[in-house]
C-alpha cells in the first residue's frame, strides 16, 4: 500500500453535499420556527420557504440516488462489521487519550464502519420517515375527512418532528467529528477540492495512472 493524494470526491458528489447542507439548514431553521422555537419569520413565509426547500431537496436526493446506483457508489454505504467496534471505541475513549484513528481510508472505501452505519440508518430509516410524513403532512387537505382528522395529523406531525430531531442530532455529531484528528479545516478541505490522501494498492495506483491520471495528484505537489 502507498499513500497518494487522490480525487476521491467527484464534482457532483461535492455539489450534492453542499447543496444538501444548505437546504437542510433552511429546513431546520424554518421547521423549528414553525414549532415555536423562534419567531424570526412569520408563519406564512416560513411554511412557503420550508415547502420549497423540501421539494428542492427531494429532487436533489432523487437525482443523487440515481447517480449512486448508476456509478456504483452505493457500495460505499453497505454496512460492515469489520473494524466497527475499534472505531466506536476510538470515538468513545481513544480520541481523548490521543490515540491514532484505527481506520485507514482506502480509495474504494472512503468512510469508516461507524460512518457507513450512520449514513445507512439515515438513508434507510430516517429519510424515508421524514419524507413520508412530510408529503402526508403537505397533502393533508387531500386525505383528511370532512369532519377533520386531528389525531392522524397529530401523529404525522410528531413523527415528522421526531425525524427532524434525529437529523439535527446527526448534524451536530457530524460537525463534532470534523473537529477530531487533524482539525476542522483538514476534514472540510477534501469536500471542497475533492482530493484526499488515501492508501492505494499497487494495482489501484497503476490503474489510475494509466486510465485516470487526472485523479492523482503528482507526488511532488
Amino acid at each position: 500500500m502507498s499513500k497518494r493524494i487522490v480525487k476521491v470526491y467527484p464534482r457532483f458528489e461535492r455539489l450534492w453535499h453542499w447543496t444538501q447542507m444548505v437546504l437542510i439548514m433552511v429546513l431546520m431553521f424554518t421547521g423549528f420556527g414553525l414549532n415555536g422555537l423562534h419567531g424570526v419569520l412569520p408563519f406564512g413565509p416560513a411554511v412557503m420557504l420550508h415547502t420549497i426547500a423540501a421539494l428542492v431537496l427531494l429532487a436533489v436526493w432523487i437525482f443523487a440516488t440515481f447517480w449512486l446506483f448508476t456509478t456504483g457508489t452505493w457500495k460505499q454505504f453497505v454496512p460492515q462489521l469489520d473494524g466497527l467496534m475499534q472505531v466506536a471505541r476510538f470515538y468513545a475513549f481513544g480520541v481523548f487519550k490521543g490515540e491514532s484513528h484505527p481506520h485507514k481510508k482506502l480509495y474504494w472505501r472512503k468512510h469508516n464502519p461507524l460512518q457507513i452505519l450512520a449514513y445507512f440508518g439515515l438513508k434507510v430509516l430516517v429519510f424515508p420517515l421524514i419524507w413520508g410524513t412530510g408529503l402526508i403532512y403537505l397533502t393533508y387537505n387531500l386525505w383528511a375527512a370532512p369532519e377533520g382528522s386531528t389525531f392522524a395529523l397529530y401523529v404525522v406531525a410528531n413523527l415528522h418532528l421526531l425525524a427532524a430531531y434525529m437529523i439535527a442530532a446527526f448534524v451536530v455529531a457530524h460537525i463534532y467529528m470534523l473537529t477530531i484528528g487533524h482539525g476542522f479545516r483538514s476534514h472540510v478541505k477534501p469536500m471542497i477540492s475533492g482530493f484526499e490522501e488515501v492508501d492505494l494498492t499497487p494495482e489501484q495506483e497503476a490503474y489510475l495512472e494509466a486510465n485516470e491520471p487526472d485523479r492523482l495528484m503528482p507526488r511532488d505537489v
